[in-house]
C-alpha cells in the first residue's frame, strides 16, 4: 500500500511517501493560509509523485473525533477545525482519509515500529514546548470519553502545570531570563555538564517534576513502559535519571515491584508520519474486518 502521509504544524507541513514499511521522500511545504490552498497542495502532491496514492494519512494537532469525523479543539492551524473535514477530504480528492492527533500518531510509530513493539500497555510521554503524549492499553490507544486522554501538559505538579515545571523549553527561557543570555534546551545541558549551578538547578527541578508525574502515572495506569520523546530525549541522560528518580519514590512507598520500564523513544524528526501511516493500516483493517462481520 502506498500512502501520501502529512504531519501537519503551524508553519510547515511535512509530508512523505508510505511504502513496504517506510517513510520515503520527506519533504516539507509552508502551512497554507486556507483551506483551499491546503487541499490544492495535497492534490499537487498527488499529481507530482507520480505513484498510485491509495490513500491519505495525517498527523494532525488538536482533539480528532473518529467518530464525528472532524477535529474539534483549536490550533496553530485554524481552518482545520470543527467541520467533516474527513469527509472532505475524502470526496475531493476521492481516497480515503485517516487523522489522529500528533501525539497519538508519534506513541503509534513506537508501538508498532519503535520501542513500544514488546509492550502491552505504554505511555508515551512527548517533551517539548509543551508536554503531550498517548496512552495504550492492551496495544489499543485510549482517548477517553471526551478524546481527550494524553494531555499531560494539563497535568499539575508541585510546582505548577506540567506543560511548564516539565519543558526543558520553559527552563531554557527560565534560564535566558535570569541569566540574561539567550540560550535553548541543548544548551542548557552542555552548562550543566561544566558545573553551572543555575543550569543545574533548573534541570534538576525539570527532573523531579518529571519524576512526580511518572510515579502518578504508574501507581494509576500500571504500564509496563513510559517513554519519553521530543527534543529532549535526545539527552543520553534522561531515561537513566528519570528510571533512578522514580525507582525511589517507589521504593519509598513499599512499591518497588511496580516499576516499569523507562526508554527514550525510537523515532523523532519522523514520527508522527510513521504512526499516522500506521493508525491508516490498522484503522482501514479494522473497519474491513467490521464490514466483512456484519
Amino acid at each position: 500500500m502506498t500512502l501520501l502521509v502529512l504531519d501537519m504544524g503551524g508553519t510547515f507541513i511535512k509530508y512523505g511517501y508510505w511504502e513496504n514499511n517506510h517513510i520515503n521522500n520527506v519533504q516539507k511545504f509552508k502551512t497554507p493560509t486556507s483551506y483551499t490552498d491546503l487541499k490544492k497542495n495535497i492534490q499537487q502532491l498527488i499529481n507530482d509523485s507520480k505513484r498510485n496514492i491509495q490513500g491519505l494519512a495525517i498527523s494532525a494537532p488538536g482533539v480528532v473525533d473518529q467518530n464525528e469525523r472532524n477535529i474539534k479543539g483549536i490550533s496553530a492551524i485554524p481552518y482545520i477545525h470543527h467541520f467533516p473535514i474527513f469527509d472532505d477530504l475524502e470526496s475531493s480528492l476521492n481516497l480515503p482519509v485517516y487523522i489522529e492527533n500528533d501525539a497519538n500518531c508519534a506513541g503509534f510509530s513506537e508501538m508498532t515500529h519503535g520501542v513500544g513493539t514488546a509492550s502491552e500497555n505504554a505511555v508515551f510521554i512527548i517533551l517539548g514546548t509543551g508536554v503531550g503524549g498517548s496512552i495504550f492499553i492492551n496495544r489499543k490507544l485510549y482517548k477517553g470519553t471526551n478524546n481527550f486522554a494524553g494531555e499531560f501538559g494539563l497535568s499539575l505538579t508541585t510546582d505548577g502545570a506540567l506543560s511548564y515545571t516539565g519543558s526543558i523549553v520553559k527552563a531554557s527561557h527560565q534560564y535566558s531570563q535570569l541569566a540574561s543570555e539567550t540560550v535553548n534546551g541543548e544548551e542548557l545541558f552542555k552548562r550543566k555538564e561544566k558545573g553551572d549551578k543555575l543550569a543545574t538547578e533548573l534541570i534538576e527541578k525539570f527532573y523531579n517534576n518529571l519524576a512526580e508525574f511518572l510515579y502518578n502515572i504508574q501507581v494509576i495506569l500500571d504500564p509496563d513502559l513510559i517513554a519519553i520523546g521530543g527534543g529532549v530525549s535526545a539527552q543520553k541522560e534522561i531515561s537513566e535519571v528519570l528510571e533512578m528518580k522514580l525507582k525511589a519514590k517507589l521504593q519509598k512507598n513499599e512499591l518497588e515491584n511496580f516499576m516499569p520500564k523507562i526508554k527514550t523513544c525510537q523515532y523523532a524528526n519522523n514520527a508522527n508520519l510513521i504512526g499516522a501511516a500506521a493508525f491508516f493500516e490498522q484503522s482501514k483493517k479494522e473497519n474491513e474486518n467490521v464490514k466483512v462481520s456484519i
